[in-house]
């Protein structure tokens, strides 16, 4: 068999980035759907970056939309993957409330769209799918592949859509499609409004002087944080399994936000009590309380076992962003230090 070919929507935000590294690392043709702007949106993938021009490129992007099902297609013909990987949503749950439909367009009706172009085109491609643990929702923890879905958010709602759809593409047409039904997971290049990141650089700033206070609504929330680094390895064994298949991806261990703040702060020297201020236009409509995930079935099939958790990765996100003060003039440097072995 000649060089394994994949095709990764969202290629450029926090998993599609480590997935980039990871698939490169593997001798896989990596291929990533950007969306077009009119700014650059590549950052988190520019240090892979390869001139096309030169010679054995494995990293090449296509323009492409999850509301655009023709192009799905086309880009499918003209790459023909061996493995999917649909990382691509809107997946800031706050935002959901205030963006539902567009939510739902993206995160939900998308995943249809491109399943249903690997239908048409008859590929016989492998599909990932990135499910979410906010489908569990209100459900009790730990969550299981077992546990009822209880979604509380637009976000949820839509995840779980996709996942239905996947499941059915696999079980009516004979798919190799999975769900990847993946915990909180957080690294120095997750989103600058998602929580664990915003209490990072808090905690750095505040600890350089550049600010004081840090505005948060719920503390009491709970999740069970992982480091999206590891989490992508569990996404490519899935596809290197005999039969396709389900499986949760977590660490099972639950932290409050507060907890979170409390160990970044620390890692400076600082008592978060000191900075954190609430604010309530942060809280949801609905709240989901506790995420805690068993991945005991993961531990069993895929052999996938984390290794770091919530107090290690508050302070290699904090170390990561005081390393962007330090050296804010060189791209890339605050991440790059992230990926040494004593970050992980």
């Amino acid at each position: 068999m000649g060089v394994k070919k994949a095709l990764i929507t969202g290629i450029t935000g926090q998993d599609g980035s480590y997935l980039t590294e990871l698939l490169l690392q593997k001798n896989y043709q990596v291929h990533g759907i950007v969306r077009r702007a009119s700014t650059f949106n590549t950052q988190r993938i520019d240090h892979l970056y390869q001139d096309p021009h030169g010679t054995d490129v494995r990293l090449f992007t296509h323009y492409g939309d999850l509301s655009d099902g023709s192009r799905l297609a086309a880009l499918l013909e003209q790459v023909q993957p061996d493995e999917i990987y649909h990382l691509a949503a809107q997946s800031h749950v706050r935002v959901s409330f205030d963006e539902p439909e567009f939510t739902g367009n993206t995160t939900g009706l998308g995943t249809v769209r491109l399943l249903e172009a690997v239908r048409i085109t008859g590929l016989p491609c492998r599909f990932y799918q990135a499910s979410s643990s906010e489908m569990f929702g209100a459900a009790p923890p730990p969550q299981h592949e077992g546990t009822p879905f209880h979604p509380r958010s637009p976000y949820g709602v839509a995840k779980v859509y996709a996942y239905w759809a996947t499941r059915n593409y696999r079980e009516a047409y004979g798919m190799y499609a999975v769900n990847g039904i993946l915990f909180n997971h957080e690294s120095p290049r997750r989103g600058p409004t998602f929580v664990t990141r915003k209490i990072a650089t808090a905690a750095a700033r505040v600890k350089a002087g550049l600010q004081d206070s840090l505005y948060l609504g719920n503390l009491e929330a709970r999740r069970d944080w992982g480091y999206a680094r590891e989490y992508v390895e569990a996404m490519w064994l899935m596809l290197q399994q005999e039969q396709p298949d389900d499986y949760v991806i977590a660490t099972g261990t639950s932290h409050s936000v507060r907890d979170f703040a409390e160990h970044c702060f620390a890692h400076v020297g600082l008592d978060w009590r000191d900075h954190v201020r609430f604010d309530e236009r942060y809280l949801r409509p609905s709240e989901v309380d506790d995420l805690v995930g068993d991945g005991s079935k993961a531990h069993r099939i895929l052999g996938w076992k984390p290794s770091t958790h919530a107090p290690e990765l508050a302070r290699l996100m904090v170390d990561a962003e005081l390393n962007r003060l330090l050296r804010p003039s060189i791209p890339g440097a605050a991440d790059r230090a992230s990926l040494t072995p004593a970050a992980g």
